[in-house]
């Protein structure tokens, strides 16, 4: 069975639970939630996404929103515990869902991806 999040462990602004709500409001009903994702690689070692899922299984953790959940399964969690998402958006096109508060992860910076091309 799925567990409740708490805000310790992740929480959204009040400009990303708007987007959120307005993105719901378009997709189909049988969208269960906005699934949180780590991926391994890159020089920051880990990079982080979100994709609408129409399944919460039970090694997932899920943050009950006003219209929407967040889900995120536990090995996720692990990387994201405290991290806070943002909306941004400058008007001009650049909009973006933004993770505060990431921790330092080891084996992420300069030299850890193997492409030799540095950080810059």
């Amino acid at each position: 069975m799925s567990a409740a999040l708490t805000d310790a462990e992740l929480t959204l602004t009040a400009p990303a639970q708007a987007k959120m709500q307005e993105l719901f409001s378009q997709v189909d009903a049988t969208v269960q939630g906005v699934r949180v994702f780590a991926s391994p690689g890159g020089c920051s070692g880990v990079s982080f996404g979100m994709t609408f899922t129409d399944a919460v299984n039970d090694n997932d953790g899920v943050l009950e929103c006003d219209g929407f959940k967040v889900v995120v399964d536990d090995g996720t969690l692990e990387y994201l515990r405290g991290v806070e998402i943002d909306f941004s958006d400058d008007g001009e096109g650049s909009a973006t869902f933004v993770f505060n508060n990431l921790p330092q992860l080891p084996g992420g910076g300069c030299s850890s991806c193997g492409s030799g091309g540095g950080c810059s």
